[in-house]
């Protein structure tokens, strides 16, 4: 099929803008190559050269590449110009940029900065490629009234992403987002935006103050006698995770080594997710070898944690986010009469997808709760927030010194307790049974599935929306409710709620991934926990087939 004028007037106009030699001269082979007749690149140059890359509540997101469908140099200017034009409309003075070690982030970042200063803003570096919650934790601590993160956490390795915080050392949300798009979209040219070198590195004493920070959410008195394997995951959380241990005199800390450098490749993993299948499996392997305690790994910026324990026979397991909630929102009210500490007064938080577990803990004990949205930035907004999570390995312990979610001072609160139970003759697999027993065996899962084609992602929830089941798991469905219309008090969002005795089903398009998501839970209460979790199993079993049916997967 020949290249439509339209399309060829597009890329030419916009090799001719573009700031970086190399994906200019990336866009003109594949136009050079997709005018000779090359399918495969007038395929590739279709996709670049599609709509613009969307800015949200996550910022940017998406894969390296030329043209305004991917993550480069002629996108970032555009989407930092438009920033700045935002923030310099607030009375904004000052912004602090960080950036993690995937392809292109230093570049990303050194743009930011440079069009900050040029607009007459502070513009403050970090001084080399560092965790997401340093960023967040900067933000505060160098009173600065917006931030930038250059990362796409999780995502595979051709991917990168720009996420936007303001003052308060949270993510965006609406109607911030929405405005500071108006203003990229105003922005028409990238060579023409100003830029200049009159920005400041941070120094070291930032990080220190971070170290700091993190350290401090441990008890004096805790025990510190534990073994950890970890992994970063090739990403670039080993360093500063490694100085807080050290500073804490947290146990002792046994690293994948292959993945303990930051690599933005990712050599050892399909997708650098803890989550994904075979993510962990080096880590498993090193903890069975070492006779470790525990296992914790971080994703590639750092700011979610996943924990593995071994079960009562002895073999590994990753625990599922959920259960990670369950074990950091106990301890959170144990830790209390452990070491002698006032109970909380504030708020716990979790995302309608994440288990009910949480609230009920909260309730049993008289405390606050909240549920929000999906997405950290909802929970980062919830006034004195004691502990927040959502289940795809997201925490915060800490909403004093980070409003985000920060896999660090996760990774040291779950060590705190580990070792607390490890002095006491418990492990993790005991008290996940005490936790069952006490307030019901709540299991969680997810039907997760990745598409190429991004247009059988709503109509996938269509379908369920058309025509939901009238039963799950052998139960009538009491509840059918489109999330578009608001749920208990909260905003719209895109995605759909059954519910039946005992259990829930919410499913919705990812915010970062080309995923359709189910989240499972069922509930199952009684005192033997091996019955409680054959009991669940099956459910859950049952109830992954219906919904796979119902969705048309």
């Amino acid at each position: 099929m020949a290249l439509s004028s339209e399309l060829v007037s597009k890329v030419t106009a916009w090799i001719a803008d573009d700031p970086d030699e190399s994906t200019a001269s990336h866009a003109q082979r594949l136009l050079d190559d997709s005018q000779r007749g090359d399918e495969f690149a007038q395929r590739e140059l279709e996709t670049c050269f599609g709509e613009f890359l969307q800015f949200g509540t996550a910022g940017l997101r998406g894969p390296l590449g030329p043209g305004p469908s991917c993550m480069n140099r002629a996108v970032v200017i555009r989407a930092a110009r438009g920033l700045i034009n935002y923030l310099v409309k607030q009375d904004a003075r000052r912004i602090v940029v960080g950036y993690d070690a995937r392809h292109r982030s230093i570049d990303f970042a050194l743009d930011t900065v440079s069009i900050a200063a040029a607009a007459g803003l502070e513009a403050i570096l970090l001084p080399r490629a560092l965790p997401t919650p340093v960023l967040a934790f900067a933000i505060r601590s160098l009173d600065a009234d917006a931030g930038v993160m250059v990362t796409a956490s999780h995502n595979p390795a051709n991917d990168n992403g720009y996420k936007v915080y303001l003052g308060d050392g949270s993510q965006i949300i609406p109607p911030q987002d929405g405005e500071i798009a108006s203003e990229i979209s105003a922005v028409v040219s990238a060579r023409e935006v100003p830029m200049s070198d009159d920005w400041i590195s941070a120094d070291e004493s930032v990080i220190d103050e971070y170290i700091s920070s993190c350290v401090a959410v441990l008890d004096a008195s805790a025990p510190r006698k534990i073994r950890i394997a970890y992994t970063p995951l090739h990403g670039v959380g080993f360093e500063t995770l490694a100085k807080v241990f050290d500073a804490a005199a947290m146990g002792t800390i046994d690293v994948v080594e292959a993945q303990a450098q930051p690599n933005p490749d990712f050599p050892t993993v399909a997708f650098p997710n803890p989550e994904e299948a075979g993510a962990t499996d080096a880590l498993l392997a090193l903890a069975a070898a070492h006779d470790c305690d525990i296992a914790i790994a971080n994703d590639p910026d750092a700011d979610r944690c996943a924990l593995a324990a071994k079960n009562h026979d002895g073999t590994w397991r990753l625990l599922r986010g959920d259960e990670v909630g369950a074990l950091l929102g106990w301890w959170t009210i144990k830790r209390c009469a452990v070491f002698g500490l006032p109970q909380p007064t504030g708020t716990f938080a979790a995302s309608i997808v994440s288990a009910n577990l949480l609230h009920k803990m909260a309730a049993c004990h008289g405390l606050k709760y909240q549920s929000t949205l999906t997405g950290f930035k909802w929970i980062a907004k919830i006034p004195d927030l004691t502990f927040g999570y959502e289940e795809a390995l997201g925490y915060c312990v800490d909403a004093d010194s980070v409003r985000d979610k920060d896999g660090i001072t996760a990774a040291l609160r779950l060590a705190e307790l580990a070792a607390w139970l490890l002095a006491n003759n418990q492990t993790v697999a005991t008290l996940l049974d005490d936790i069952a027993r006490e307030y019901g065996l709540h299991a969680t899962d997810q039907l997760s599935v990745r598409m190429s084609n991004l247009a059988d992602i709503p109509a996938a929830v269509n379908r369920l929306r058309a025509h939901p089941p009238a039963t799950l798991a052998g139960r009538e469905v009491t509840t059918a409710f489109d999330l578009k219309n608001g749920f208990e008090g909260l905003p719209p969002t895109d995605g759909f709620l059954l519910a039946f005795e005992g259990g829930r089903v919410i499913v919705r398009p990812s915010g970062t991934e080309p995923k359709l998501k189910c989240y499972l839970e069922v509930v199952v209460e009684g005192n033997n926990v091996e019955n409680s979790r054959i009991e669940a199993d099956g459910l859950m079993a049952q109830l992954k087939s219906e919904m796979q049916s119902a969705l048309g997967l």
